[in-house]
């Protein structure tokens, strides 16, 4: 769908560039012709959807749903995500309170099919949020650190004014994926902390966010200034990240050219 947004810079310049070009280039995705089919689609078709099975048997209406939330990976586990629409989101043994990843647990919620109401308005927050994730992702085809920080950005954001603790919190950054990455990449992280039990990963997360960012409060993260100072000790890392391993790699292949 669409092709890759190009910056032409890497790295933390790169980022300052998107920064800035972000409303515009999301203005360019919405209205690409095949980013309105589906989301006109969605409109037109998910009053019709009034059970958790007739979403999960519309391609179509399943797509947008699941890329909303990022979940578009899952959309081959028809009947996975039907159980997920259907739990009932306000009891804590249910399958989507038990899963680590929350996104599951806000796609059921928006939708409504359990015990809750579906969210107001769910055909535009929906396709608003499929805008904004392929967005990103047609930044993540030029560079993947990109989307990664922008997908951040946006959970961090949504996070503002929570009233779970922060060790609630933390544990929801470690059961994300794209935005564990994040955090592991701005904390110097290696491959081998998530090998760790759990609970000595929050450990580590926690200290590592006191002498990073100052704070292991979600209060102050998600606040613009610190958020900021994440994502740039993430981009600089990566870039100094990716930097070493072509230097190793130039250099290998000069001694390979020169046997």
């Amino acid at each position: 769908m669409g092709g890759a947004i190009t910056i032409g810079l890497g790295g933390l310049a790169g980022w300052k560039v998107l920064q800035r070009t972000e409303a515009r280039q999301l203005q360019v995705v919405a209205q690409d012709p095949v980013v309105i089919r589906s989301t006109t689609y969605f409109k037109d078709n998910i009053a019709k959807a009034a059970k958790a099975e007739e979403l999960v048997k519309d391609y179509r209406l399943l797509n947008t749903a699941l890329s909303a939330f990022g979940l578009e990976g899952d959309i081959a586990n028809k009947a996975f995500i039907q159980k997920v629409l259907e739990s009932d989101t306000s009891d804590k043994s249910s399958l989507v309170n038990r899963l680590a990843d929350k996104r599951y647990l806000k796609l059921a919620e928006a939708f409504g099919f359990g015990s809750t109401a579906p969210a107001a308005d769910l055909a535009e927050t929906v396709s608003q949020a499929f805008v904004q994730r392929e967005y990103e992702k047609r930044v993540g085809e030029s560079d993947e650190n990109m989307r990664l920080a922008l997908n951040a950005t946006r959970e961090l954001k949504a996070m503002q004014g929570r009233s779970s603790s922060d060790k609630t919190l933390w544990y929801e950054v470690i059961g994300n994926q794209p935005l564990k990455k994040v955090f592991e990449g701005a904390f110097g992280f290696g491959a081998s902390y998530g090998n760790l039990p759990v609970e000595r990963q929050l450990e580590e997360f926690m200290d590592a966010a006191e002498r990073v960012l100052g704070s292991s409060s979600f209060k102050d993260i998600t606040t613009p200034e610190v958020t900021d100072r994440l994502m740039v000790s993430f981009m600089a890392r990566s870039q100094l990240t990716e930097s070493v391993a072509q230097n190793r790699y130039s250099a290998a292949l000069t001694l390979l050219t020169g046997l």
